[in-house]
């Protein structure tokens, strides 16, 4: 089932968290609480998966600034994992993922691709690599092979890392499994979310 008008029956954790994207975005001084917010963000998963509603890799597409995060954290004597608090990331600490399309060249099919910056100070660290995207499941999985650093604007190091050019031709044979990923749950026009291998909820706004 296409997503895109399939949310009306729940609005209301739809309506929390472009509350939550609104606010930090600077245009409303309130935000939810953590607490909310990541009720919210269980609420949306758990309708997707009731749904079975799925996104086009298309409506990712472009740059988006993390905005809100729950990481994880192990218990003892217990299987698996359980939810952090949940925070909404220091506006000081901007932190982005991007997403796109490499057209292929002759017989060469397109290509997806993932950005990630974050930005201490006049220091940016960026990585990039390639990434793969099962429709069907709404998970991207990706891997990091090049880095760039740069320190008040200018690079300072722009090189491979894990492999390089060998790893991306590997990328492609490699199981899911044993790569980074992203589950997308909620994707609209000014925010995303999602559910990293690690656990841990994610919520990001477009940049426009």
């Amino acid at each position: 089932m296409t997503a895109d008008l399939q949310l009306h029956a729940s609005p209301d954790f739809v309506t929390v968290l472009s509350l939550a994207a609104t606010a930090y975005q600077g245009q409303k001084k309130n935000r939810p609480s953590a607490e909310i917010v990541v009720n919210a963000l269980l609420q949306a998963e758990k309708a997707a998966k009731q749904q079975r509603l799925t996104y086009p890799f298309e409506s990712l597409v472009g740059r988006w600034r993390l905005c809100f995060a729950t990481g994880t954290k192990k218990v003892r004597n217990k299987a698996g994992i359980v939810l952090g608090k949940g925070f909404y990331v220091p506006k000081l600490v901007p932190t982005r993922i991007s997403f796109n399309t490499t057209q292929g060249v002759d017989e060469t099919p397109n290509r997806e691709e993932i950005g990630n910056s974050v930005q201490i100070g006049p220091i940016v660290l960026q990585l990039k690599g390639p990434a793969q995207y099962l429709g069907k499941k709404n998970l991207l999985a990706f891997d990091f092979i090049q880095m760039q650093i740069s320190l008040f604007g200018r690079v300072i190091y722009n090189g491979s890392i894990r492999g390089g050019k060998a790893q991306a031709e590997n990328f492609y044979s490699q199981s899911v499994s044993k790569l980074p990923f992203f589950a997308f749950f909620l994707v609209k026009e000014d925010f995303i979310a999602a559910r990293g291998r690690g656990g841990g909820l994610a919520l990001w706004i477009r940049e426009k």
